[in-house]
């Protein structure tokens, strides 16, 4: 069970710092533009706030990433939960105020973690 609630907290990792790439530095690009379904002027009035977005979601990253190599297990946990439950809370308000996809693609993988590491315990 541990070794697949560190594997599902590493790809929701490893998918947020897509997120960072996709939305600090690809937002105007066509990649960007595509996977947000965005027109050019659009991307361009919001690069601003997509590049915070973007930022947070780093930041999400390095929390997932730090429960995964931290010494203390105990410590190590309670960071893995924190920053999955911060994962959820964003997708949920994602899906609430952007588009339900969100909760799928960003939420799934950290409510699978967090089933996981629950189910370790």
């Amino acid at each position: 069970m541990q070794t697949a609630a560190s594997l599902l907290t590493a790809l929701t990792a490893l998918l947020h710092v897509g997120f960072l790439v996709l939305e600090m530095f690809l937002w105007t690009k066509p990649v960007g533009r595509k996977v947000f379904r965005n027109s050019p002027e659009k991307a361009e009035i919001t690069r601003v706030l997509a590049a915070n977005q973007g930022l947070y979601n780093g930041f999400l990253a390095a929390g997932l990433c730090w429960s995964l190599v931290h010494p203390d297990p105990a410590f190590a946990l309670q960071l893995k939960v924190f920053f999955l439950v911060c994962v959820v809370a964003a997708a949920i308000y994602g899906a609430w105020t952007v588009s339900p996809r969100i909760l799928l693609v960003q939420g799934g993988p950290a409510l699978l973690a967090l089933l996981f590491v629950f189910l370790g315990m």
